[in-house]
């Protein structure tokens, strides 16, 4: 609208071009494989390792003797540790392999317990009707060798990887009671919640229901081939890290009325127990299998048993044989759902397990904005090897290092040989902490592998030329100054901007927050006022990528050149973004000039 302007003045007005819009937040990666336990096929993000391993346990215990017994830790572990010493998001893919049923504990009512129940604080959950039963979102709580979970009873002294079902505060009145989950060894004197709501109870219109708080959704595989889904049932998201409500006694518990109001002291057949002493009753969880998957156990290094046939102790004959892996791998290319900028799946060969490779490159292509940090070679494979698995592959999504590194597992305090990707995920977090997306994470300033303390091979030059001709980026060793990436390539084969990895992550970070601002004007009417809305949004932070080195130049275009009437009526708002995107300087060439005596130092 135009100033009014009647009686002479001077006349001024304010434009602020200093606004910079919020751009996109932290984006972290995603890693896929096996765990001690946790929530199976149920992308959870965590911010650090101790809640990592909270959730997911740290070490497993392979051996069925004292003498056999030993403690590994999973490629898995090892990948969200050196990621998360840097980064804060990382989401979290517990995939399992065979057969598997959850474990679940039975919470009777209060009506059941018989006296001699009551005394003891025990009940037997097969035979005592449930006023509920909660199930593990893991399919199970605790993997053995053999696969099985350790049962433990209401008195027994659990395992810290077991879980532990509490009701308390049980209310009479209001119908209402409070449910925590508490670590398996704990104990009455020394309880150790993870988890409480206060409040709940099993009216199905309250806001507090208890299936509405906690959530009782499964997570099964559906589909065949690449047409291959996450098939969601249960109407209430899970809330819970640990658990889901798989069944209510009745759907109108018999403590209400028509109209959801409580009868006056008559919750008789509905609450969970409460008359024991102190008024709280504690049950474990039994039964179910995390499946027979695991470590080998005669091989103390068995991360080098890492085959074709074996991927981190999983069959890997056809997709088929993985199911659950593949099924990770296409759940993780839903760019909607699960919003990260890198995928790892560590114990993944390139080499060895080619099918599974070319997946995950294809998730992260057709999400448009993660890239894949691959491995080439099982351990102990030679240059020229590692070097030829570069001809493969051609993608601008994905990267690939060599060699294998030798890293001390903190949490079993042994020496273990690890595929470089379990490393690099920490290496490109530290580059974005301390610089940027679009710097090169990689050199002795931003590349270094803190926790490798060696490579399986030293690199000489002519090595590195070999495997960067290649796009397989090396892992080069320097007396004195460590062990660092030594390259940034991606792995597309054409020679363009794209084949550096600074420059595709750059881009990623572009079209996210792209996308972040653009999905606002969905639905708008294509003038010239949404178009500004747009571009005054999007020229501020480009200019300011380029303030920080992100850019040597840019123009964004969206107006009335490229929505002409024939594109506004096939309803499409278009822009266009011209760039010249920053390089890394990796190849410094100085010049020595010898000159004769008496010379002058001129042009």
């Amino acid at each position: 609208m135009a100033e009014k302007i009647v009686s002479p003045g001077v006349f001024t007005s304010e434009k602020d071009l200093s606004f910079l819009p919020q751009a996109v937040g932290e984006i972290g990666a995603a890693v896929i494989g096996p765990t001690a336990k946790g929530p199976a096929m149920a992308p959870t993000m965590v911010s650090n390792y101790s809640e990592y391993v909270q959730i997911f346990g740290d070490i497993v215990t392979s051996g069925s003797s004292d003498a056999d017994k030993k403690n590994y830790s999973y490629l898995t572990n090892t990948a969200a540790k050196e990621y998360l010493k840097n980064g804060s998001a990382l989401t979290v893919v517990r995939m399992l392999s065979g057969s598997y049923t959850a474990a679940t504990c039975k919470v009777p009512v209060s009506a059941s317990l018989s006296a001699t129940e009551a005394t003891n604080n025990y009940a037997d959950q097969a035979i005592i009707t449930a006023s509920f039963t909660c199930e593990t979102l893991s399919h199970g709580v605790l993997q053995t060798s053999s696969g099985s979970i350790s049962n433990h009873m209401l008195n027994a002294k659990g395992d810290r990887d077991n879980l532990r079902l509490e009701v308390s505060s049980v209310n009479d009145t209001k119908g209402s009671f409070t449910l925590s989950i508490r670590r398996g060894d704990d104990s009455k004197k020394r309880k150790i919640a993870l988890e409480s709501w206060n409040g709940v109870n099993l009216d199905p219109n309250s806001n507090n229901y208890i299936e509405r708080v906690i959530g009782n959704q499964t997570h099964t595989i559906a589909g065949s081939g690449t047409a291959r889904y996450v098939k969601t049932t249960g109407k209430y998201p899970n809330k819970s890290k640990y658990i889901r409500i798989s069944s209510v006694a009745k759907a109108t518990p018999n403590y209400l009325l028509e109209d959801g109001t409580v009868r006056l002291n008559s919750a008789t057949g509905s609450l969970p127990t409460r008359v024991v002493t102190g008024g709280v009753w504690s049950g474990s969880f039994t039964g179910g299998s995390d499946g027979s998957a695991g470590p080998n156990s005669t091989n103390a290094n068995w991360n080098e048993t890492i085959d074709s046939t074996n991927v981190q102790g999983y069959d890997y004959s056809t997709l088929t044989s993985c199911e659950e892996l593949y099924s990770a791998i296409l759940l993780m290319g839903n760019a909607d759902d699960y919003d990260i900028n890198m995928l790892l799946v560590p114990g993944v060969i390139a080499g060895e397990h080619s099918a599974l490779a070319a997946q995950i490159l294809s998730s992260c292509e057709d999400r448009g904005d993660c890239m894949a940090i691959l491995d080439p070679v099982k351990w102990d494979s030679n240059v020229a090897t590692a070097a030829a698995i570069g001809d493969s592959y051609d993608s601008s999504y994905g990267a690939m290092y060599y060699p294998w590194c030798l890293t001390n597992d903190t949490s079993t305090n042994q020496l273990i040989w690890v595929p470089a990707s379990t490393l690099m995920g920490g290496v490109f977090a530290f580059n974005d902490q301390v610089a940027h997306e679009w710097f090169a994470p990689a050199g002795l300033n931003r590349g270094g592998l803190d926790s490798a303390i060696q490579a399986e091979r030293k690199l000489p030059h002519v090595d590195r030329d070999t495997l960067y001709e290649k796009g397989i980026n090396p892992i080069a060793t320097f007396p004195g100054q460590g062990v660092a990436a030594w390259g940034q390539k991606t792995l597309q084969r054409k020679a363009s901007a794209l084949d550096r990895v600074n420059v595709r992550r750059l881009l990623i970070r572009l079209k996210k927050f792209i996308a972040s601002t653009s999905r606002f004007l969905v639905f708008e009417n294509n003038t010239a006022a949404t178009r500004n809305r747009f571009l005054s949004a999007v020229n501020p932070y480009m200019a300011d990528v380029q303030t920080k080195q992100g850019l040597y130049a840019f123009r964004v275009v969206m107006d009335e050149s490229n929505n002409t009437p024939d594109v506004i009526d096939r309803n499409i708002l278009k822009g266009e973004i011209f760039l010249q995107p920053a390089k890394a300087a990796e190849f410094i060439v100085i010049d020595f000039n010898v000159l004769p005596t008496g010379a002058t130092f001129g042009e």
